[in-house]
């Protein structure tokens, strides 16, 4: 079940010559098993239905087995000849042959029993009483798990088995079976252990219906309530284990959603008009559904938190069109609302639904019908391009980034039932986004300006560095300072005396 999504490859409609619409359309016959069983599909099986895949499954793991043995006879060949060749050069003694089989034999029964220790089917009823008495102590993580809903949900389960009784009883030996074969089995991997509630569902349902003679429509209530009484027991260890890559799924995701925060519903296509406060009242009950799934521990329960959705959002479309929805109108909507609810763990809940839910509520009905869109609405967001939104590369680009946001309504193009609060709060929207666009253009400006004064300060050192390896600066020492014409003479008898003034005789 960690193979990658192959099934649900999203057709986009041709866009009309007189009309910029784009739909989002996805044909019948890509949710359905592609093997043409008429069950709707599922990512994590390859396309495949629940039943189909499992066909698959064990054929693969029927080949496996086969390769298995024939390497493991080779092996033993190899073990054979080499033995033998050794015997012919060094002369063989009986006990180091004798400790030759016991190694032989040793080595091939580690090997038969690797193999079918990895390979075993968990709908083995005859274990053996060692392993089902071991399996039957109570262990401490489970003590320790029970709570008030664990509690509940076990006395449920105990009152409606009483109304069936003899099998009531088979039921829940079965079940309590199971749980114990599971916590002894906690090291398996996650598909191992998904492999194994599915065999078991398969097998209770064979008997109340072989067996025990149940009518089919209690053959269902009797699955929806063994789904219940078992995984909520089992939810803490399977649910977004740490042996796999849920957790990061999960944040991708998560990052890739509130990246896409600037998508609006035209840019879908989606045909809803939430000015209508029916309708506005619609899409927030669709997300409040999508959202609290997360809070479910049953597989059953949070797909019925999914159908709930839909079915808003099919209500939503009926009363902004006035007309029954359609399926191309149906995925652009549930798009949308998965954009704008982000809910939490999205990957987790896909993953656990289809790992551990009784699988054939996922191939037929309205529940199947539903999560295979969700499916595929997940796949459209994670793929999600400028072409798949009919916008040019550098807009998708710059809207990703932040650096801009798509050009909101102008207050003007307001029918006139539109009250004045949304038409002041579209204005503000708008005069915010233009304040952003200046603030980022002053941004951009002053990094300019701080690069340019960096690089004229840098050439000016560079220029005035050049003088001066060019031009060394060479000091020269003092020089002595002159003496004074009228000043005496007391320090250098060398000058001779000043002049005297002279008295002429006229």
């Amino acid at each position: 079940m960690f193979l990658t999504l192959t099934l649900f490859s999203l057709n986009r409609k041709k866009m009309n010559l007189k009309s910029e619409r784009r739909g989002i359309h996805v044909d019948q016959s890509e949710l359905l098993c592609k093997k043409g069983c008429g069950y709707y599909g599922n990512p994590a099986w390859q396309g495949f239905c629940s039943k189909c895949w499992r066909e698959e499954y064990h054929k693969a793991r029927q080949k496996q087995i086969q390769e298995d043995w024939e390497l493991a006879e080779r092996l033993q060949r190899e073990e054979e000849e080499a033995y033998a060749s050794s015997q012919s050069t060094q002369g063989a003694q009986s006990l180091t042959f004798s400790k030759f089989e016991e190694k032989k034999t040793n080595e091939k029964t580690r090997k038969v029993t690797t193999v079918k220790k990895f390979f075993t089917a968990s709908s083995r009823t005859g274990a053996k009483k060692a392993e089902i008495q071991e399996a039957k102590a109570p262990s401490p993580s489970i003590n320790r798990q029970a709570s008030i809903e664990t509690d509940r949900v076990s006395k449920e389960f105990i009152e409606f088995l009483k109304t069936y009784h003899k099998p009531g009883q088979d039921i829940y030996k079965q079940c309590k079976l199971f749980l114990d074969t599971m916590n002894h089995k906690r090291d398996l991997s996650i598909e191992e252990q998904s492999e194994c509630a599915q065999d078991f569902y398969q097998n209770v349902a064979e008997k109340l219906q072989t067996r025990w003679k149940v009518p089919p429509e209690k053959v269902e209530k009797a699955m929806d309530q063994i789904e219940k009484y078992i995984m909520t027991r089992q939810y803490k260890y399977v649910f977004c284990p740490e042996t796999t890559d849920d957790e990061k799924k999960d944040l991708a995701v998560q990052k890739r959603i509130r990246a896409l925060h600037w998508v609006t519903p035209q840019m879908l296509c989606v045909p809803v008009n939430e000015e209508i406060p029916e309708v506005s009242d619609m899409v927030v009950k669709a997300i409040t559904d999508i959202i609290e799934m997360d809070s479910k521990r049953v597989p059953r329960d949070k797909l019925a938190c999914i159908t709930k959705c839909s079915k808003h959002i099919f209500n939503a479309i009926k009363i902004t069109k006035n007309e029954p929805a359609s399926a191309d109108d149906f995925l652009p909507t549930l798009i949308y609302i998965v954009l704008k609810g982000n809910p939490p763990r999205l990957q987790s809940n896909i993953q656990y639904i289809t790992r551990f839910c009784n699988p054939s509520r996922l191939m037929t009905g309205e529940d199947g019908y539903y999560f295979t869109n969700l499916c595929c609405a997940v796949a459209f967001i994670e793929k999600l391009d400028a072409q798949s939104l009919n916008l040019s590369q550098e807009d998708f680009d710059r809207f990703m980034t932040g650096q801009t946001s798509p050009k909101k309504q102008e207050p003007d193009s307001f029918s006139p039932d539109v009250c004045l609060g949304v038409k002041q709060m579209y204005k503000n929207l708008d005069l915010l986004s233009q304040l952003n666009e200046r603030q980022e253009r002053i941004v951009n400006e002053a990094k300019k300006l701080e690069k340019d004064l960096i690089d004229w300060t840098d050439g000016i050192t560079k220029e005035v560095q050049d003088i001066v390896e060019k031009y060394p600066l060479e000091i020269k020492p003092k020089n002595q300072a002159l003496a004074a014409i009228d000043s005496e003479n007391v320090e250098n008898d060398k000058l001779p005396p000043p002049l005297q003034p002279q008295v002429y005789a006229g």
